[in-house]
């Protein structure tokens, strides 16, 4: 079963996929039972009783889907999420929220799809005052898979060893010490990090935007090893859940390469995959640099600034064409995507190769998409989220026409924080919003109103899907304050990290 997507349509809130789809082949479909007022003795009711969850006319009352920022709450509601639809869900945090973070390649090989798993991020932390703040690089381990089939508290039998559940105790059988350990490395940053990306080519190799102004790279193997390195029982680690030790000291570590070429702070970054070392980066004022890998670091041209896209307005971010060495793209505070080639000289003003009106208000953020080259999601402060085709947008028939996107999801209430393509599948993505939700997405799925039809008189106990849903929103996360970025992990299909104002899912 592929992360998040739910079987059974029901919406629970704080991670109960709002809008998920019916996923007939999906192997934990067995032993799941949602009950919703469904009892086996309902046959044994008088006629006339009055059922509360029997409409008038005698059909099921069935739940409702709730929606964030449309449906509310009462002050004594809260929500509570559905652990059948998570194969895997884990919270933490660190000292300081972090307003970005990077999923780390790792050798310990491709697709993994077995738990328990292992990983490693680096983040940057958003502290109090300058000199607090940090890179922090993290291994998480013991990832179990946390989903639990209804009517089995005790936790799956295929979970854990038998020796492990012996000891079962109200947690679901596992002992105290083997649950997910947290173990980090941090490194000094002056200012907090606005964005942070692991270099694709080179994961250890680590670029940051600083509030104060600063481009950076830095050399994160030696904190790496020494995590690599650590056997589990090490002093100073944290479980998963819980905040940690304030013992570790940040190294102060000399960066590999600074730029302070910008005139303003930025947040807009981006490493190309193709070229290795080759870093883009923007700032406020709408003003974008290529830093050039050297010999002995990088170079970056001062001189060829170009600031002719957004004019003046603030980049907001930046991708490299996944398959092209000499073309990246920019978002702006101005509504409008650009597409750059590298090649060209852009002394002076510098213009884009190609310019468009994308959303009527910023652009946030962008992802231009691995698997199918020619597909870029951009969010927006409207909370739309839109998907484009650059050959459609390359035949500059339509550069001016916000309406020449292939599809437009106005689902999020707030402005969209991220979005990114998933690394596996060409037709997935994930966007994060200021409504607190992160969302699935599967263009792939075309509404097909049959299947509908069966599905809910099937199942008793499936919610009616409200009309303005998209068919093609997979799965809404919630439960976390105020997402700022989401990733794929790399190496794990289905993985999804989030970066909260409380944490990390």
């Amino acid at each position: 079963g592929t992360m998040g997507r739910n079987p059974k349509k029901k919406s629970k809130g704080g991670g109960g996929g709002g809008a998920s789809k019916n996923d007939s082949d999906d192997e934990w479909e067995e032993g799941i039972t949602t009950i919703t007022g469904e009892s086996e003795d309902e046959d044994m009711m008088e006629d006339g009783e009055d059922d509360p969850d029997r409409m008038d006319d005698g059909a099921p009352r069935r739940p409702e889907v709730w929606r964030p920022g449309v449906d509310g709450m009462d002050e004594d509601e809260e929500l509570e999420y559905d652990p059948t639809v998570y194969d895997c869900l884990h919270a933490w945090s660190l000292e300081w929220p972090c307003l970005s973070f990077d999923v780390v390649r790792d050798e310990l090989g491709e697709d993994r799809t077995h738990f328990p798993h292992s990983m490693f991020m680096v983040a940057g932390t958003q502290a109090l005052s300058a000199e607090q703040n940090a890179l922090a690089v993290m291994r998480l381990t013991r990832l179990k898979k946390t989903r639990r089939k209804e009517k089995d508290p005790a936790g799956d039998p295929d979970d854990s060893d038998a020796s492990e559940s012996d000891s079962s105790d109200d947690e679901g059988g596992a002992r105290p010490g083997d649950g997910p350990l947290l173990r980090v490395r941090k490194i000094a940053h002056h200012g907090a990090v606005n964005r942070v990306r692991c270099m694709p080519q080179r994961s250890s190799i680590v670029a940051t935007w600083s509030d104060a102004g600063v481009v950076q790279v830095w050399d994160t193997a030696k904190q790496l090893g020494e995590l690599m390195s650590a056997v589990d029982d090490d002093a100073g680690d944290a479980s998963v859940g819980k905040s940690l030790e304030k013992k570790n000291v940040a190294a102060r570590v000399a960066p590999k390469f600074a730029f302070t070429g910008h005139g303003d702070e930025g947040y807009a970054i981006d490493w190309s995959p193709v070229v290795e070392g080759r870093l883009v980066s923007g700032d406020n004022q709408g003003v974008i640099h290529v830093a050039e890998p050297r010999e002995s670091g990088w170079a970056a041209d001062v001189s060829g600034a170009r600031r002719g896209g957004h004019g003046g307005s603030s980049v907001e971010d930046l991708q490299w064409s996944p398959a092209e060495r000499d073309v990246f793209a920019s978002c702006g505070a101005d509504g409008r995507v650009c597409v750059w080639d590298a090649r060209v000289s852009n002394s002076g003003s510098g213009a884009p190769a190609l310019s468009v009106q994308a959303h009527g208000c910023d652009v946030n953020v962008m992802s231009w998409n691995n698997k199918v080259n020619y597909m870029l999601a951009t969010g927006a402060d409207d909370g739309g989220l839109r998907i484009w085709d650059l050959r459609a947008l390359a035949s500059g028939a339509s550069t001016d026409s916000k309406d020449s996107f292939v599809a437009n999801f106005q689902f999020h209430r707030a402005p969209v924080t991220s979005v990114e393509w998933a690394r596996f599948d060409g037709a997935m993505l994930a966007s994060s919003a200021a409504d607190h939700t992160v969302c699935v997405w599967d263009l792939a799925v075309e509404r097909d109103a049959e299947e509908e039809a069966a599905a809910m008189a099937a199942e008793g106990n499936n919610a009616v899907a409200p009309e303005d849903l998209p068919p093609q929103l997979m799965f809404v996360h919630q439960g976390l304050r105020d997402p700022k970025e989401i990733h794929w992990h790399h190496q794990i299909p289905g993985m999804c990290l989030t970066t909260a104002a409380d944490g990390f899912n």
